[in-house]
């Protein structure tokens, strides 16, 4: 596996931190074997954590293996969660993200360059609900509509991000996971356009209710 590099920066905010900070308790430590989620490479396992002497400093390294992309990342304990990395997803948190996919999904009137940059900052943020709004805002259109190149690439890489956890998170494959996550965004559209259809015909049976009673009456 390639192993991806540690910036200087990186190494003297982690070794500013570990000097200068009392040493604090974690209540939830990251342990060898985690399966855990860095917001721009997704799931990954912990292969180890230990130490390693960077630019004349010794830090405290996790060592993270994204198997599909065959690469290892190293982060400084130090520095773990304000990179956001963190634990897989509670089955509750992962319950609500299903309840997004299935809702409707949200009208922008910005421009597609705009729109791309938010969802491309959602995608990375590594926030799980903001992937599940952006799989739910990047759904084909409900005319049927087929969708843009670049529309179609951010919402590939937001499924295979939210599907990536999923697996994690209920103990299937990934494969599975996105059958299932496709499969809740359909039914939630399905819902919508029902939903949609109904609105639509009670206001046509109250329009021709109203023209009716204002009819003149025959003599």
């Amino acid at each position: 596996m390639a192993a991806a590099e540690i910036t200087t920066a990186m190494v003297s905010a982690a070794f500013g931190a570990t000097a200068a900070q009392p040493k604090q308790q974690d209540d939830d430590p990251f342990r060898k074997g985690d399966f855990v989620v860095y917001p721009t490479h997704g799931v990954g396992k912990i292969d180890k954590i230990g130490s390693e002497v960077i630019a004349g400093h010794k830090l405290d390294l996790i060592y993270i293996s994204f198997d599909e992309n065959k690469m290892t990342l190293r982060v400084p304990v130090a520095q773990a969660r304000v990179t956001g990395l963190r634990k897989l997803a509670t089955p509750e948190a992962m319950a609500q993200v299903m309840t997004i996919l299935a809702g409707r999904p949200k009208v922008s009137r910005l421009m597609w360059a705009k729109r791309a940059q938010e969802f491309q900052a959602k995608i990375n943020s590594g926030d799980l609900k903001m992937v599940a709004e952006v799989c739910r805002d990047l759904q084909t259109a409900a005319n049927g509509s087929a969708p843009s190149y670049s529309q179609r690439n951010l919402f590939e890489l937001a499924i295979d991000r939210l599907a990536g956890e999923f697996a994690g998170v209920v103990g299937t494959d990934k494969a599975d996971a996105v059958v299932k996550l496709t499969q809740t965004l359909l039914d939630g559209r399905a819902a919508d356009t029902a939903r949609s259809e109904r609105v639509r015909e009670d206001a046509e049976a109250k329009s021709s209710e109203r023209a009716v009673s204002l009819a003149p009456a025959s003599v």
